[in-house]
């Protein structure tokens, strides 16, 4: 513990320079070792912010050395002017030191001010149990669960799925890529954008979806650094979009990320996500990835049978929590 934290600590504001984007991708890898973020990928999200959805971020030294972030900031997909999410991390070798606390109390007293928060939401993985008791010793209370699941393609065989591959096709659904999409139709973009509206507002989620406006859609999708067109799955009834699973890439070159596997309302109870699912795996293990992982939240059953029937294995819970203050 540090004997005078306010005089030990500098909290500044986020400068948004490529040395300060450096330190933060540094802290939230070492804080979240299984993340691997990219300062690409922070610089990103930063950039494709909706003007609404506020955000402030802080860093915190010591000695000159920054060993902390804290930030406050609107969820996009569920957008509530005076509901927030925030989050502290410190460098592991600097834990338990009441830097954390320090972050936390003052990022919670310019939220107040500036802003009057009727909710906070956090999130820390279940194995984190410093976090989890520093959340809920602070009024948090769990409000759902996520699991990361995991599949090894080294091991995983396509081939006792060929039928639900082949009944999608019988029943005169194609599949293709974004990249063949793109070049389909005058109005792919446009198109592929009602679709996933409509098809991301069935994720289970704490709070209602709130969707983004095309623009900005398009600049935080199609201009994703992870962005892996060739791995992003599309089936098709005509010209209609009837179902996706999306691959995205991954800080770890042999690894890649399920973006969301999901049908369209009207196409359900056809077998297009299961084999959607398949085809994307194989297309995976084909190109020589070792790892596909995705995130499902805990009350999505149907998405998470077709995982486990895949051999897709859960790893430690992230857990949403949530603090009431209006």
């Amino acid at each position: 513990m540090l004997s005078n934290i306010a005089e030990a600590v500098r909290l500044r504001p986020f400068a948004g320079s490529a040395a300060d984007y450096a330190a933060l991708a540094a802290i939230a890898n070492a804080a979240f070792p299984d993340n691997h973020e990219t300062v690409d990928e922070i610089r990103h999200w930063d950039t494709t912010r909706p003007a609404h959805c506020v955000q402030r971020r802080w860093l915190a030294e010591v000695d000159g050395t920054i060993v902390a972030a804290a930030e406050y900031f609107h969820a996009t997909w569920m957008y509530h002017p005076r509901k927030f999410f925030v989050s502290v991390a410190v460098l592991p070798a600097w834990q338990g030191r009441g830097i954390g606390r320090y972050c936390y109390d003052a990022l919670m007293h310019d939220l107040t001010v500036q802003y009057q928060p009727l909710e906070v939401r956090a999130n820390c993985r279940e194995d984190q149990t410093r976090s989890v008791r520093f959340l809920t010793d602070r009024g948090f209370r769990e409000e759902m669960r996520t699991w990361e699941s995991r599949l090894d393609l080294r091991t995983f065989d396509p081939t006792p799925y060929a039928d639900a591959l082949a009944r999608v096709r019988e029943q005169g659904f194609t599949i293709c890529t974004l990249s063949e999409w793109l070049h389909r139709l005058p109005d792919a973009r446009q198109r592929l954008y009602e679709a996933m509206i409509e098809m991301r507002a069935d994720v289970p989620q704490a709070e209602p979806f709130t969707p983004v406006d095309f623009t900005t859609w398009e600049q935080s999708v199609l201009g994703n650094p992870h962005l892996y067109p060739e791995g992003y799955f599309l089936a098709l009834d005509g010209d209609e979009i009837a179902a996706t699973s999306q691959l995205w890439k991954h800080a770890e070159p042999d690894v890649l990320m399920t973006g969301i596997t999901a049908t369209r309302r009207r196409y359900r109870r056809r077998g297009l996500a299961l084999a959607l699912k398949v085809h994307a795996l194989a297309f995976a293990k084909a190109a020589g990835y070792r790892e596909v992982r995705t995130y499902n939240a805990t009350i999505n059953r149907a998405m998470l049978s077709i995982n486990e029937a895949l051999g897709f294995v859960k790893q430690p819970a992230w857990i949403e929590f949530v603090k009431v203050i209006g």
